[in-house]
């Protein structure tokens, strides 16, 4: 096969050893080569052990180093031009990738494309239901108009609005598939967001840098969502709320007009009082700290985005899609 007929596969995991084999299994078929390898994060379930038996190509670290890191560590071990970022709950239709590959390599000006991300409800090993029968995850990113990121047709039948391909702001970081160009311009994922938002904040860069991304609906790729998170960490949604409002407000701090800011706090103090109703006060409270303390960086880092590109191309996109 051509270059243009391969790709990396990377998949960060975190004990997910229920999940792997039907993932792994769904790359068979895919009418591309391709080049995988899993990151195991200090899986404690048997993943390793898995990996080496089904002679799996992997790397495994010593602790959880976070979606980010993991992703920019595989990256760095790969060599195809294209790479397909994957969470280990996702699986994949039949030629997904070869349909995605088809979409990237006809317009250079594209840095990623997404499939169409249908939502699975469970953690089984049974085959998916029918694609036509399933909700959606995600038909691509977008930007509310204070800059909050939000996943297109989620939780949606599959209208035939969902069904056609389309320019969007960015990618989805469950399941999309990448330039290495892009990847090596932009140093890959901003390791200091652990895991939330740094799919949203590598877009907004993209985007900064002139690139562009399209939704390719006849690719599918199914989703859980959070599956390994939910069930590894001792709060998992105390540790969610606090890391997505850090990220969050970390992103926008780079890329956000200074007459958003109203709106921004607004938001963000409605998000606080949600927060309190929902007992994860407190970490959410950390988290928005967390990216306030971290202010002269972000704003260094949003200097240097002017000077280097083009804040426009990013903020065009703000409120250009209406979130549910």
């Amino acid at each position: 096969m051509s270059e243009a007929d391969s790709a990396a596969v990377v998949i960060p995991s975190w004990n997910s050893l229920d999940l792997l084999p039907r993932c792994l299994g769904s790359l068979r078929g895919q009418g591309a080569e391709l080049e995988p390898l899993v990151v195991d994060n200090g899986s404690t379930d048997g993943s390793v052990a898995y990996l080496e038996e089904e002679r799996v190509p992997h790397l495994s670290l010593p602790r959880n180093a976070g979606f980010a890191a993991a992703v920019n560590l595989a990256v760095a071990r790969t060599a195809a031009e294209a790479i397909l970022v994957l969470n280990a709950d996702t699986v994949l239709e039949p030629r997904c990738v070869a349909r995605l590959l088809g979409v990237l390599h006809r317009d250079a000006s594209l840095g990623g494309v997404q499939p169409r991300i249908l939502q699975l409800d469970e953690r089984g090993t049974s085959a998916p239901p029918a694609p036509g029968s399933a909700r959606l995850y995600s038909a691509g990113q977008a930007l509310s108009a204070d800059g909050r990121a939000f996943e297109l047709g989620a939780g949606e039948p599959q209208r035939p609005e969902w069904l056609a391909s389309r320019e969007v702001f960015g990618v989805c970081g469950a399941a999309c598939l990448l330039r290495r160009e892009l990847f090596a311009e932009l140093g890959g994922y901003d390791e200091s967001y652990f895991s939330f938002y740094e799919d949203v904040d590598l877009n907004v860069r993209a985007r900064i840098a002139g690139w562009r991304f399209e939704y390719v609906p006849e690719a599918v790729v199914w989703h859980v969502g959070n599956a390994s998170w939910l069930e590894s960490f001792e709060r998992p949604r105390a540790d969610n709320a606090r890391l997505v409002a850090r990220n969050r407000l970390a992103t926008q701090v780079k890329f956000m007009p200074p007459s958003a800011l109203p709106r921004i706090a607004a938001v963000e103090a409605g998000s606080l009082l949600r927060a309190a109703r929902q007992r994860r006060f407190l970490a959410t409270l950390r988290g928005k700290l967390g990216a306030l303390l971290r202010l002269p960086t972000l704003i260094a880092e949003r200097r240097r985005l002017g000077r280097e590109g083009d804040v426009a191309a990013a903020r065009r996109w703000l409120g250009a899609e209406t979130p549910l």
